[in-house]
């Protein structure tokens, strides 16, 4: 069974829909859509709340840079009581949405709560716009895929904890959706969701310009030129790198290319979560290829594959072709991992391609085997980090009020995520200050800070060199607190007090660095 759902796709056969609605041709893509949303509204609320358990299951949610948004969200309220000297909101339209919404829910309810809805949010936003666009990718709705759309969400950029790049990202998966299969005032309003888009990430917007203005390209011509398309594609790819190169500060890779195809999204604390994006790319690519070989024949299979896989292929282009990182002088510091960003449009791209396949049920069973592993290891794996923060609160418990805290706590040497420095930022709302939080001095966020004021740095080299331990503390840091790794067990932290003129980290254990 693949669904309620089904649009013509130029000539296809309708042969993939076991209860079709009246074709996207005769009514307004919306339409459909609002009439498969009344038909399963209680499928779709229970998938949403089964969804959503991973933010709750514990009593924080660890996802890297998230400990940091909700500590800035705090500043921010500081700044707006008056109580964060030489700090600052500036006016800024975009990187901001998230923490918008987490500002205005923290209001409400508090931070500790506003931060699991304003994730949950984010999450839904995601996985509904991912699934959204799977199914107007191939015109019909691809349940059987709800395991490996469900891993994708909780992949690397959410547990890198970039939610504003997220939400924009799924915004932009539900606006592509509408301009693929909409009518000509449909997708109007899909292009206006822009600035909504820009406000949580310009790369949203990026994103949905390239994939919207190469669908409406690639529809419009006879598909033996495709091929034309894709090469145009990639020279386009090329000047851009070498045009960011030429005027801009351009950074490495840190992830292989080759690697970034989309499962490396579900690498993410050690080593057994390579063996589970292996497992999952092997299987993907079985499925895949007995289905080609069993409907290649078929009259419109290929009509309907051909434009999501070459928005794979493009996808795939920009990883091996783009720049690392950029650096723009109005920023305080680079734009990083823009490749791993990047592959998370090759993980919900590949979901489209796969979306096409006819389903069987031990398809559903497979993707679903693979993401009980992968959901298990995440649980236990977050539930360590939970307990090291809980331990990092209790040490930062024992500190005057107010105190400046800095911290160099590194992930183990096989771990992908590795921001896990910023559970001292969370743990430091209401009670001190996290002196090295990068958020202000990097000029990419709404809180800024003046040099010298007290509460957190306001230089990228500062910042830099105190998470990485090789900060030699001045008199006017004075008096400030250092929380660090202190055994060869990870986990294991301390505090202690630091000295004028010492390194800030001459005491901590990293045995995997």
């Amino acid at each position: 069974m693949s669904g309620g759902i089904h649009f013509n796709t130029g000539g296809a056969r309708k042969t993939e829909s076991a209860s079709p609605l009246r074709s996207a041709s005769s009514q307004s893509g919306l339409r459909v859509a609002w009439q498969f949303i009344r038909r399963h509204w209680l499928k779709l609320l229970a998938i949403s709340a089964l969804l959503l358990t991973p933010c709750f299951w514990h009593p924080r949610i660890e996802a890297g840079d998230l400990g940091s948004h909700v500590y800035n969200a705090w500043l921010a309220q500081l700044i707006h009581q008056g109580k964060a000297p030489g700090l600052w909101i500036a006016s800024q339209w975009n990187n901001v949405f998230f923490d918008f919404l987490l500002s205005g829910l923290g209001s409400l309810f508090g931070l500790p709560l506003a931060e699991k809805l304003a994730v949950s949010a984010a999450v839904l936003i995601f996985f509904w716009g991912a699934f959204a666009l799977a199914c107007a990718a191939v015109g019909r709705v691809p349940w059987f895929l709800l395991p490996c759309l469900a891993m994708t969400a909780y992949g690397w950029t959410y547990h890198a904890g970039f939610f504003n790049y997220y939400i924009a990202l799924g915004l932009s998966f539900l606006a592509l959706a509408v301009f693929w299969r909409g009518k000509r005032w449909e997708r109007l309003l899909a292009v206006a969701l822009a600035p909504l888009i820009l406000l949580a990430h310009p790369l949203g917007v990026v994103w949905l310009l390239g994939a919207a203005a190469y669908i409406w390209i690639a529809e419009s011509l006879p598909r033996r030129f495709h091929i034309l398309l894709l090469l145009t594609s990639g020279a386009f790819l090329f000047l851009a790198r070498l045009y960011l190169g030429r005027h801009y500060q351009t950074g490495d890779y840190v992830s292989p290319p080759g690697m970034l195809t989309g499962a490396d999204q579900f690498i993410l604390f050690g080593k057994r979560y390579f063996f589970v994006a292996l497992t999952i790319s092997v299987f993907a690519a079985a499925v895949f290829v007995m289905d080609v070989i069993r409907r290649r024949h078929e009259p419109g299979y290929w009509a309907r594959l051909s434009i999501p896989l070459q928005l794979y292929a493009v996808a795939e282009l920009g990883v091996i072709l783009l720049p690392g990182s950029i650096y723009f002088p109005r920023y305080g510091s680079q734009i990083g991992l823009l490749l791993d960003r990047l592959s998370l449009v090759s993980a919900v791209l590949a979901c489209c391609v796969l979306a096409g396949m006819r389903p069987r049920k031990w398809h559903l069973a497979g993707f679903a085997a693979i993401a009980a592993a992968f959901f298990s290891f995440v649980d236990r794996d977050e539930g360590r980090l939970n307990r090291m923060e809980e331990r990092a609160g209790q040490l930062i418990s024992t500190l005057p009020q107010g105190a400046r805290v800095m911290e160099t706590i590194l992930a183990p040497g096989d771990w992908r995520v590795t921001f896990i420095n910023h559970i001292v930022d969370r743990a430091c709302i209401g009670r001190c200050f996290a002196y090295g939080n990068y958020e202000p001095a990097s000029r990419q966020f709404r809180v800024r800070a003046k040099p010298g004021n007290g509460i957190v740095f306001a230089s990228v080299p500062d910042v830099e060199a105190a998470e990485e331990g090789h900060y030699t503390v001045r008199p006017e840091d004075l008096p400030v607190y250092q929380v660090y790794q202190c055994s060869s067990t990870f986990t294991d932290l301390c505090v202690r007090k630091l000295g004028g003129g010492e390194k800030n980290d001459r005491l901590g254990v990293h045995p995997n660095h």
